[in-house]
């Protein structure tokens, strides 16, 4: 890791940053990498009091294989509920390091800030990005219909891109009515997303068993061993020859006007008003004028501050109301074909929110306490009866709380904990095989961390440090439906810790992730196994 700072000019008013990484990674599984370039150019340059440029780059070169997703059967119970009764081999990745991944990505953003008055000034934004994916992509997944816990290995050749525009003009004003300070912010935004695919369809690629058994050469037998199916590029490529290409491109646009002021009643009472208008335009697929619709939404929000202690103690609430645009999502069996892309309307969430904020002690102690109620309307989610679909609509009711603390006792000794509790529920759907259960996105019902960081303040050890902590999660749901019932993963506790030395210009660093070695895993609808023991090196050096 790199870091460049430096004037370009006598004046001090042209700068130029330049941030750069390199990371390698390969997997604790039989096969499996992962490597990235990172480079990250700024240029800010002040033309006057008034007048400001600011320019942001991002560009990242990355090629890994995709890790490993035993996709759980959603129509039917699996041979097995939980993990013990599966005997999944973990080290098995199930693919090798020829079927790689490459996924570049380019982002940048131009920032003009021009200062219009005492009390108003304006910033206008321009962004661009650019994401492609292109290499192989291959799953497991449980039919049901194979003599006990049997995957079916599908691959497909994947070539997909997509740019996104972003410009946005605000104006931000800090100014007084009669005796109440005004904070508002006016301003517009247009965004547009494009997607191409020219990805292949999926071949069928062999049934594996989780123990690493090959078990039947054709998706729905199960009674020869074979060999048949080497993972090797030209190979998969032979077997992708007879699968179609998808020619989709999609494009959507976002036209948005926006308006909020934080009014302060007194130097410890305030109130924040918000309004946003957005009209969606969803073209879909352009090769299917019939794949299209608009709509326009008015999205309000309020909030209200109190100070008991100014500047040590505050109690908040908020309600807000939001819209998001869902991108269009291929859709169908691809072992029918190539998939199409289908377009959704926008998921609408209400959000109550509540809590208190402290900083005591000199900021030595900052902590929030929040509970919040979220509704989401029309929200769009994976089709129970087939992996390869979506559906939209229903309601999912999500309650909970959560508290954030970060403490500095004593100088250099940083602490920071958090614990969250999260209760969801599909209250409304037409499909009864959700109704009234756990969404399965929901993840884990509670979620926990901490870290204590010590750096020695002087003496001989002045610049080293060390730190350790935790992080954890309840069990949560792999498979929660109505005909499958549950596949539980278990909870999970993983320790870490950490040595470094910080200098002047360098920072040397080594990390240690789950210490302890745990065997755990995520997923949704997936079981995903995760790192085990992983020492990490870092340096970092600025110029």
């Amino acid at each position: 890791m790199g870091d460049f700072n430096t004037a370009l000019s006598e004046k001090d008013n042209l700068y130029f940053r330049l941030n750069t990484a390199y990371t390698t990674e390969q997997s604790f599984q039989d096969a499996g990498f992962r490597k990235s370039f990172f480079v990250a150019p700024s240029l800010s340059y002040k033309v006057n009091n008034r007048l400001s440029f600011s320019f942001y780059g991002e560009i990242t070169q990355a090629e890994q294989t995709n890790p490993t997703f035993l996709f759980l059967n959603r129509s039917a119970p699996t041979a097995s509920s939980n993990l013990e009764e599966l005997g999944y081999n973990n080290k098995l990745s199930f693919t090798s390091n020829d079927l790689s991944l490459q996924n570049p990505t380019q982002n940048y953003r131009i920032e003009m800030d021009y200062k219009l008055s005492d009390t108003w000034q304006s910033q206008t934004l321009l962004s661009k990005s650019s994401t492609s994916t292109k290499g192989y992509y291959s799953y497991l997944f449980d039919f049901g219909v194979l003599e006990g816990d049997t995957y079916s290995r599908y691959i497909n050749k994947q070539n997909a891109n997509t740019q996104t525009t972003d410009i946005q003009q605000n104006f931000i004003g800090d100014f007084n009515i009669g005796s109440l300070r005004n904070r508002m912010v006016v301003g517009v935004d247009y965004f547009n997303e494009t997607q191409t695919n020219n990805s292949t369809g999926y071949a069928f690629y062999g049934n594996v068993t989780p123990d690493g058994g090959s078990n039947g050469d054709n998706p729905f037998t199960a009674d020869v061993e074979t060999d048949a199916f080497p993972l090797s590029t030209s190979a998969v490529d032979a077997a992708l020859a007879s699968q179609g290409v998808a020619n989709a491109k999609s494009k959507y646009h976002i036209y948005s006007l926006y308006a909020s002021d934080v009014i302060n009643f007194t130097e410890t009472l305030s109130a924040m008003v918000g309004l946003r208008l957005d009209h969606f335009d969803n073209e879909g697929d352009l090769t299917n004028p019939d794949d299209d619709y608009n709509q326009t939404t008015l999205s309000p929000k309020f909030g209200v501050v109190y100070q008991p202690i100014k500047d040590q103690l505050s109690v908040f609430g908020n309600y807000q109301n939001g819209f998001t645009n869902v991108a269009p999502q291929l859709v169908g069996n691809p072992d029918e074909g190539p998939q199409t892309l289908q377009t959704f309307n926008p998921e609408q969430a209400n959000q109550l929110e509540f809590g208190i904020k402290t900083n005591l002690f000199n900021n030595r102690l900052n902590a929030t306490v929040s509970y919040y109620d979220i509704k989401v309307k029309d929200r769009v989610i994976t089709d129970p009866s087939s992996p390869f679909n979506k559906i939209q609509g229903g309601e999912v009711v999500s309650k909970g709380f959560e508290i954030e603390i970060n403490a500095n006792p004593i100088d250099g000794l940083n602490i920071r904990a958090g614990y969250s509790n999260n209760d969801s529920e599909t209250t409304k759907s037409d499909n009864t095989e959700i109704l009234n259960r756990r969404p399965l996105e929901a993840g884990p019902k509670t979620l926990y961390n901490f870290w204590a960081n010590y750096e020695f303040q002087d003496g001989s050890l002045e610049g080293f440090g060390l730190g350790f902590g935790f992080n954890g999660a309840s069990e949560r749901f792999a498979i929660n439906y109505a005909s499958t019932g549950e596949f539980i993963l278990p909870s999970y506790t993983i320790a870490n810790a950490s040595v470094f030395y910080q200098a002047s210009k360098y920072r040397i660093g080594l990390k240690l992730n789950n210490a302890f070695n745990k065997e755990y895993y995520k997923g949704w609808t997936t079981i995903n196994p995760q790192m085990p023991r992983t020492l990490l090196a870092n340096i970092s050096y600025q110029f």
